[in-house]
């Protein structure tokens, strides 16, 4: 099917980028239509973790209320050394304000939850963009079904290996991310943790962080075991961690569909727009999980796209526009991103040393501008 709506949106992607850019849409009254390659949501399974700046973005998209029915509130941030010493703690809840207070939850609740209310037909699955043609009066997408849709604007929300990045941009924008070569990631029985706590060892990190109904969201990478993506050195690689570590690990072996392996890549695409083409959320702009950013800033990105379209019904116009807004606020999450990362590259007897004092001014320095509100 043909459709040759000049001023609808057209969206690859319908993870929280591309849902977050149709509810921002629908709340403004601008069409749009989401085409998402996959039957259905990836790693639904998991987690996510929402900094104050993310809670913020989805009150603004009218779901701040909804929120609070989901996930656990994170109220405190813990960094320990693989002997459980506490290196140093952040009261977030005194940071954000019970306003903004940050939120973990399951990433299929977040999917759920930006999809409320969207007008009907508005996500099509099983439909990837194939090709990507842009004239005077639009763009034209080729679908991998056959099918050929036409809109105003197309948004690539379609993540970090995003395929309207390279049809239209070309090249590739991802990089290793300085932190680690890979991560794995799982849902294990809570095992008491009351808040944000991670543990670091040489080439060693394990997060947890309580999500709901008894479980905790986990986050692991370990350099003895990232190469292939097998799991066989991550037991040896924590042998020296509090037993906490240790048993929840050990759980999560026992079962390892449940654990599911990613390498850390980043994308710092060079141009987030051309024509009438631009690109959102990890599209644009993926950082390693050092500041939990990456919905965050997905989120944001559609609170300002948004903004933008409503003034403007030429979609030729926004790119640039979008870009400038954007770009800042993008730039200072990934210079703070490597700063941290660097920190925790160093030999551990140096970080250990170094994270008492820099820590706290580190998360201060990150989250203080993030305060800001985006759009409006």
């Amino acid at each position: 099917m043909n459709h040759a709506d000049p001023g609808r949106v057209l969206v690859a992607g319908a993870g929280v980028a591309g849902l977050a850019v149709a509810r921002a849409l629908s709340r403004r009254a601008i069409p749009s239509l989401v085409l998402e390659r996959r039957a259905g949501p990836a790693d639904a399974g998991l987690a996510v973790n929402l900094p104050g700046n993310a809670v913020r973005a989805l009150a603004d998209l009218g779901l701040g209320e909804a929120l609070q029915d989901l996930g656990t509130p994170v109220r405190r941030r813990e960094y320990r050394t693989e002997r459980d010493r506490l290196l140093f703690a952040v009261d977030e809840d005194a940071f954000w304000g019970a306003q903004a207070r940050p939120r973990c939850l399951r990433r299929a609740d977040l999917l759920r939850l930006l999809a409320r209310d969207l007008p009907e037909g508005t996500v099509r699955r099983e439909r990837g963009v194939a090709s990507v043609r842009q004239d005077p009066q639009g763009v034209v997408v080729e679908l991998t079904d056959g099918g050929v849709e036409r809109g105003g604007l197309l948004v690539g929300a379609d993540g970090v290996h995003s395929a309207v990045r390279r049809t239209v941009f070309g090249g590739s924008a991802t990089e290793a991310a300085l932190l680690a070569r890979a991560s794995w990631r799982f849902m294990a029985p809570d095992p008491g943790v009351e808040g944000w706590t991670l543990w670091a060892g040489a080439g060693c990190l394990f997060l947890l962080i309580p999500v709901d109904r008894g479980e905790a969201y986990g986050w692991v990478t370990a350099d003895a075991a990232a190469a292939g993506g097998g799991t066989e050195g991550l037991e040896a690689a924590f042998a020296n961690f509090p037993r906490l570590v240790r048993d929840t690990l050990a759980r999560v072996l026992a079962e390892p569909a449940a654990l599911h392996h990613s390498p850390l890549e980043e994308v710092r695409a060079p141009a987030w727009h051309r024509g009438r083409v631009l690109l959102a959320g990890d599209a644009a702009h993926a950082t390693a999980p050092v500041w939990a950013q990456g919905a965050a800033l997905a989120l944001e990105d559609a609170l300002v796209l948004a903004d933008l379209l409503a003034g403007e019904p030429d979609r030729s116009q926004v790119g640039a526009a979008y870009e400038a807004r954007r770009t800042p606020r993008v730039a200072h999450v990934q210079a703070m991103t490597d700063r941290l990362s660097r920190t925790a590259r160093l030999p551990g007897w140096a970080r250990n040393a170094l994270l008492p004092f820099i820590g706290p001014r580190s998360y201060r320095a990150t989250y203080g501008p993030l305060r800001t509100p985006v759009a409006g």
